[in-house]
């Protein structure tokens, strides 16, 4: 992977999501390997919730950082197949355009980890709003599969040939 040392690191706004209906602060382990992640890489982390699996509120919550000065929205777990795992469901409802090579890449890196296990993963990166939003399983391997394979990569102004980060500004172009 090759970054560019002469340019300038460009700084955003990152939210994290942790989806779960078993997760709280003290058990969070995702969401703070990734606020971690995010704060070593540069980024600020603007905020940081926990959510029960239901559509409404995962909804309503990234519909509000969208209107806020967030950039770029994590989320982890409701990714797998049970009942109860709608964070896909809820995104469908609210995404402006699918980033398919997202998941696909994931799933490619998961698979060196957990072998065909990944399939059951639903792992998406969409846009809403003008805003990243990036869905990841729930299980720490995933999430640090998902930053250290992709985001701290395309989440870094100065990665080349090209970057998530510098086409922030045409996210919302018509």
């Amino acid at each position: 992977m090759k970054t560019d040392s002469t340019k300038k690191f460009i700084p955003v706004n990152i939210a994290v999501l942790t989806i779960s209906d078993t997760r709280n602060e003290s058990n969070d382990t995702s969401g703070n390997i990734l606020v971690t992640k995010i704060k070593e890489l540069g980024h600020t982390v603007v905020s940081k919730k926990i959510l029960k699996d239901d559509k409404t509120d995962i909804k309503k919550t990234i519909l509000a950082w969208c209107d806020e000065a967030v950039d770029i929205i994590i989320s982890t777990g409701g990714t797998g197949l049970t009942g109860r795992d709608i964070t896909i469901e809820a995104l469908d409802e609210i995404k402006d355009k699918d980033i398919p090579g997202f998941g696909e890449i994931f799933r490619m890196l998961s698979y060196k980890t957990i072998g065909t296990s990944t399939i059951q993963s639903r792992a998406q990166g969409i846009i809403c709003k003008g805003k990243y939003i990036f869905a990841l399983p729930g299980s720490s391997g995933a999430v640090t599969d998902a930053w250290e394979g992709i985001l701290k990569f395309q989440l870094d102004s100065r990665f080349q040939p090209c970057n998530f980060i510098n086409i922030i500004p045409r996210l919302k172009e018509k």
